[in-house]
């Protein structure tokens, strides 16, 4: 259903297509459905090892991690955009894995157990939570479902976000701070702790553990709307991500057109509203301008490099 003009929009006749499908089933299905078919096809058997930690190999991961410091900065630097702008912690964990892998010397092992390809996407979806909480706490304006919850909570103990809530309730701001910090610490030990259980997991054989990934998949997807055609339409996305990575198509981009594409179309329609039509809206300032520049450079990029290094071969 638009939501400008109140008329249907791509539902090809079909009444379950109106209400569209959410995210939280396209990627059910692409990462979920579509993993367990490829895992089937390449007739993948787990293995058991031993889950126990070893408080050697932790402290030698941790020695390696100052070395990813560039790798830090710029997940820390699209989190941050994302979470205030408002994106949210998935795309920016797709951005923050993308970039780390094309600034690679190694991009071929992202994927295989390159330390580096969990540290971007990690510290970008960080950095993406943290930073949604900077527009709900000084604008009143939530950046994510998380910092959406936390606002209607301010709101019930009469809390109003903005400015001035430093000032009146500083002790309330800077204690929630402080929680960030104490509930990364928190977190670090429960998931030291957890591991193990986790990794005896892999025990399991895959031919009881399948299928009940497929059940709790379809049974999220139900959730979603509780419709039946939610889990139909998982399917269709599970086979989709079965064909997108035997033709080593990424699932990345495809993630972050489902999450953004749809924002991004209702801002270009308000735009276009308040501007009665006029494309010249998106350069009215130099602020807007430069964004809109540095948008479409990045949209161009694999063309423009292209052409740079043709024309340094025939220089």
């Amino acid at each position: 259903m638009d939501n400008v003009t109140g008329q249907l929009r791509l539902t090809f006749g079909f009444e379950p297509m109106m209400k569209g499908f959410d995210f939280l089933i396209a990627v059910i299905g692409l990462f979920g459905i579509g993993e367990i078919l490829l895992t089937m096809e390449e007739g993948l058997a787990f293995k058991g090892k031993d889950g126990k930690i070893n408080a050697k190999v932790v402290l030698e991961t941790w020695k390696k991690l100052p070395r990813y410091w560039l790798s830090y900065i710029r997940s820390s630097a699209v989190g941050c955009w994302m979470g205030i702008t408002p994106g949210g912690a998935t795309p920016a964990s797709f951005m923050g894995y993308g970039l780390a892998k094309r600034f690679s010397k190694t991009p071929g092992d992202f994927g295989k157990g390159d330390i580096e390809g969990v540290i971007a996407p990690e510290t970008a979806a960080h950095a993406a939570g943290t930073a949604a909480l900077l527009p709900m706490l000084t604008l009143g304006i939530p950046g994510s479902p998380t910092a959406a919850v936390l606002l209607g909570g301010l709101l019930v103990w009469g809390l109003q976000p903005g400015p001035l809530l430093f000032v009146e309730q500083k002790d309330f701001v800077w204690g929630l701070i402080a929680s960030m910090y104490l509930g990364n610490i928190a977190g670090l030990i429960v998931v030291l702790l957890t591991v193990p259980w986790f990794a005896a997991i892999l025990r399991i054989p895959f031919s009881i553990i399948a299928p009940v990934i497929l059940v709790i998949c379809a049974v999220g997807a139900y959730t979603v709307h509780s419709s039946m055609f939610d889990v139909w339409l998982m399917m269709g996305f599970g086979v989709m991500g079965y064909v997108f990575k035997k033709l080593d198509y990424p699932l990345a981009p495809l993630v972050l057109a489902l999450v953004l594409g749809d924002m991004a179309e209702n801002a270009f329609r308000q735009s276009l509203l308040g501007s009665s039509g006029s494309l010249l809206v998106f350069v009215s300032n130099p602020l807007v301008a430069s964004i809109t520049t540095l948008a479409l450079v990045m949209l161009f990029w694999p063309l423009i490099g292209a052409l740079i290094k043709r024309l340094k071969d025939h220089g």
